[in-house]
């Protein structure tokens, strides 16, 4: 990209001290400018996002990936531990990503379906020199009845993927006892909650906490949901592919 039309990503930096409690480091920034350059090289031919203003892939790319990872970020004790990590439909590589970039002890496995965008993410992790992360390309429900990765993982991410409730049995068969899936929501509607603790329940989950926020630029309502693992999934969850998205565990009925 000529230097002449060089889009640079907004500084904000009493902005994350604000809201995360947390600054990125020179490094990162330089990262995180790199990031939004290639995305927006990519997305022409992959049509990765929408969002590709400055100040707007800030807020909902960089800053929203992080929002999710708070608790981490603001008890710096905690991400000194090596911890395995899996964004799950990982897209354009959001929030894992951002994920990789700030807590570099971590390992993060970035799962897609389509091998055009896992390729694509594969040309980001050379080029950012990211080290810290892997690519998978598969279905979640495949991988999640493989043993190799099944409950081994301290953390799953979900954005933008699925309702709830699929989400749900998307992440936790993958999360080791203690594990905590976060799931990424805009609006949560009351129909969204009205199952989920008896399906999460279903899973060998808990649901520890919802957040409700605003973004700090356009103040847009966001939530995360916080699920624990307490106990462990039945090996039927998840259900073949397709079957969480056609049959959603939402309908008592479809809980066996």
């Amino acid at each position: 990209m000529n230097d002449n039309n060089r889009q640079m990503l907004p500084e904000m930096n009493s902005i994350w001290q604000e809201t995360l409690n947390w600054q990125p480091t020179a490094q990162q920034k330089q990262q995180f400018q790199k990031l939004y350059e290639l995305i927006i090289v990519g997305n022409k031919k992959l049509n990765l996002t929408r969002i590709t203003t400055p100040e707007d892939f800030w807020e909902k790319h960089l800053w929203d990936s992080l929002r999710g990872i708070k608790f981490i970020l603001e008890n710096q004790i905690n991400w000194q531990e090596e911890k395995k990590v899996i964004d799950i439909g990982t897209g354009g590589g959001f929030p894992g990503l951002p994920v990789a970039i700030t807590v570099p002890q971590y390992a993060v496995t970035l799962l897609d379906s389509t091998r055009k965008k896992i390729n694509f993410i594969e040309t980001i992790l050379a080029d950012l020199n990211i080290k810290n992360a892997l690519t998978i390309t598969n279905r979640v429900e495949q991988i999640g009845r493989l043993f190799q990765y099944r409950e081994i993982y301290d953390i799953a991410l979900l954005r933008a993927v699925a309702p709830t409730v699929v989400c749900a049995e998307y992440a936790l068969p993958l999360l080791k006892i203690g594990g905590i899936a976060i799931l990424y929501r805009g609006n949560l509607t009351t129909n969204e909650q009205i199952n989920l603790p008896e399906v999460v329940k279903l899973l060998g989950g808990k649901i520890e906490t919802i957040e409700e926020f605003k973004t700090p630029l356009s103040q847009s309502i966001r939530n995360c949901i916080y699920l624990r693992k307490v106990g462990k999934t039945p090996i039927n969850y998840p259900r073949p592919v397709g079957v969480p998205t056609q049959t959603p565990l939402k309908d008592l009925n479809n809980i066996k």
